[in-house]
């Protein structure tokens, strides 16, 4: 058996003009995307919701997997985006969701283990009749294929 290593890049976008004219490029290959705001500014999640998503669905690839992300979930004295609000958007939109907090690591890795879970699923449906399996060995996915070195 080969095994398939996966590599995450991450790049951080805002909604400027300047960001609007690289970020295609960046996504256009993407398997997946983790768009994020804040919850306690509900112009991040505007962005997200009229612009971001609209960009990601304009150039990526059909199959991209798309999570919506609510940072900054420990401040909910400060909130001004409910999670019934985010998640009915998301369900909406057949995207992914979750909330997550940087300052506590709360989800914060699950956000990224979900989004390549999401992927390697994507990919075993995908996948020309070859048989993949995907397995986790602390804490680390790793794709195990009979023959070939790419998954597309």
């Amino acid at each position: 058996m080969v095994f398939v290593h996966i590599f995450l890049f991450y790049f951080i976008f805002s909604h400027c003009q300047r960001d609007r004219a690289i970020s295609s490029a960046y996504y256009r290959d993407a398997c997946g995307v983790l768009l994020v705001y804040d919850v306690t500014r509900h112009e991040t999640f505007e962005n997200v919701t009229k612009y971001w998503l609209k960009e990601v669905r304009d150039h990526a690839d059909s199959s991209i997997v798309i999570m919506l992300v609510g940072n900054k979930a420990d401040l909910s004295h400060l909130r001004d985006v409910t999670t019934e609000d985010a998640k009915a958007f998301a369900e909406k939109e057949n995207i992914y969701f979750m909330e997550t907090s940087a300052l506590e690591s709360m989800n914060v890795v699950n956000a990224f283990t979900e989004l390549v879970t999401k992927i390697c699923h994507n990919r075993i449906v995908r996948s020309k009749g070859q048989m993949i399996n995907i397995f986790s060995k602390d804490g680390v996915l790793a794709l195990m294929k009979k023959a070939g070195c790419c998954l597309t």
